[in-house]
């Protein structure tokens, strides 16, 4: 069976990763997707498990069409009465990249009346749209002529992971933090932290890789759970397996210098069950002083970018605090800042190992990667040279570029077919309560306390300000 995973644009060659490792066959990067082989054991297990998917589509039909007439006509002559009935709802989006089609919402019109129209001559009845929770969710994808009908087996982005109690402005995408920790090289091996956590997303992420936690457990369902041939009994096998899951030795740190995004962390962390894994403090960067020696350990950081601050010059006083913090104070450690701001950046004062482009919403960003060592560079090379200090790694992801990818040798597992586009979700937040240690029952202790239950600690979608109160956060760049 052919699937498509769809991603951001600089994360396909780690998803190709995370799906080799999960055992699909036949891996190929997309654009902004990865495609692969799989049976139905796999699509589940693509939703619960990886970390850097938004959404896992089964195409249906592919066909050539010129014009919206022709796209009707192949639309209509798929089997819809075999994947819904007249009783269920559905929704159509569309993504359109061709000069033929420049209207993604008429193309969108003209496949719903194809299915409305098979399903009235066959029974006399109609399924009826629902744009919101719909039974069936129906993706239209059109390149250039070639046309792509496929079945949305996520539902809601699988960016919402569904640990988010809290959050503040602009919080960083789950799919973007785990692919950035992955690039980075974090697999738990040492402390990690994050002076400026925002809403925690960096740490949650960072803790879910080091445990082997599946993101998507969280989750309160997947849209094929209401396919007509769902198989629940796989589904529990797959949802309850925690073999992947095993000890984290080291621990994770947070902080920030606005008091309401360290209470949105805390909230986030305690819905994910990840309180004994994670401390967060407030407090500013320039106070920051680790407890712990930072030997070997990972800095990890997303900066506001300058767009809040109300001076231009704030913006790069801020980064050039930043780089005199990592340098007096993470000696022996691996930083990683996003930023983008190249200006800002310069201002670090530090010289990066690496650069490698992604993009961060619509802004196009450098992740930044900064050796701290002790000492004189030339005594550190000559160190390593000498084999008394061990070369960091760099990233397998370092080549990457937004015109193209690295075509990997045959070895790697998959190769290079760029063809598809996708545009994320708006994040939102969930409904669960704190993850409990155990394998859940699908029945039973998969039920949540309701968003906004303060008697429990849950604040729903909330937002804070400085002194705690509940508002809707404009000054968090996070």
């Amino acid at each position: 069976m052919l699937l498509l995973a769809k991603t951001l644009r600089g994360l396909e060659e780690v998803l190709a990763k995370e799906l080799i490792d999960l055992g699909a066959d036949n891996v190929q990067l997309e654009h902004r997707a990865v495609s692969f082989e799989g049976d139905k054991a796999l699509m589940y297990k693509a939703n619960v498990h990886l970390r850097t998917a938004l959404r896992i589509l089964k195409p249906i039909a592919t066909f050539a069409a010129k014009d919206a007439d022709e796209v009707y006509e192949a639309a209509k002559a798929v089997e819809w009465e075999t994947i819904l009935s007249e009783g269920q709802t559905f929704a159509i989006d569309a993504t359109v990249n061709s000069e033929t089609f420049r209207h993604s919402g008429y193309v969108t019109y003209r496949v719903k009346d194809a299915l409305v129209d098979r399903f009235v001559e066959l029974t006399g009845k109609r399924p009826s749209v629902k744009l919101s929770d719909p039974d069936i969710r129906i993706n239209v994808h059109i390149a250039a002529e070639q046309v792509t009908l496929s079945l949305d087996s996520s539902g809601e982005s699988l960016h919402k992971r569904g640990w988010r109690e809290a959050t503040t402005e602009a919080p960083v995408n789950a799919v973007l933090a785990a692919g950035l920790l992955l690039m980075a090289g974090w697999k738990g091996q040492c402390d990690l932290y994050d002076p400026m956590c925002g809403s925690g997303t960096f740490l949650i992420e960072a803790a879910l890789i080091a445990k082997g936690i599946a993101p998507g457990i969280y989750r309160q369902s997947f849209a094929f759970e209401r396919w007509a041939d769902f198989d629940a009994e796989l589904f529990n096998d797959i949802y309850n397996d925690d073999s992947t899951e095993r000890e984290f030795k080291h621990h994770i740190y947070g902080s920030d210098a606005a008091f309401f995004c360290c209470r949105a962390t805390e909230q986030n962390i305690k819905a994910a069950g990840l309180q004994k894994d994670i401390t967060v403090r407030q407090c500013r960067i320039q106070d920051l002083k680790p407890d712990t020696t930072t030997e070997g350990a990972i800095v990890i950081m997303n900066p506001p970018y300058g767009e809040r601050l109300s001076k231009d010059g704030d913006v790069c006083v801020l980064y050039r605090e930043v780089g005199d913090v990592l340098k007096q104070r993470f000696a022996g450690s691996v930083a990683w800042i996003l930023s983008s701001n190249e200006d800002a950046l310069k201002c670090v004062g530090l010289k990066p190992a690496q650069r490698i482009p992604v993009l961060n919403g619509e802004l196009e960003c450098h992740f930044n990667c900064y050796e701290l060592f002790t000492g004189a560079h030339k005594d550190y090379k000559r160190d390593i040279a000498e084999g008394k200090r061990e070369r960091r790694e760099e990233s397998d992801y370092k080549h990457h570029t937004y015109s193209s990818h690295r075509r990997p040798d045959k070895k790697d597992g998959y190769k290079s077919n760029r063809k598809s586009d996708d545009k994320p979700a708006k994040m939102s937040g969930r409904k669960n309560d704190e993850r409990i240690d155990k394998k859940f029952d699908r029945q039973s202790d998969r039920k949540f306390v309701k968003r906004g239950d303060k008697k429990n600690g849950k604040f729903g979608d909330k937002k804070f300000d400085e002194k705690g109160r509940v508002k809707h956060a404009t000054d968090s760049h996070r």
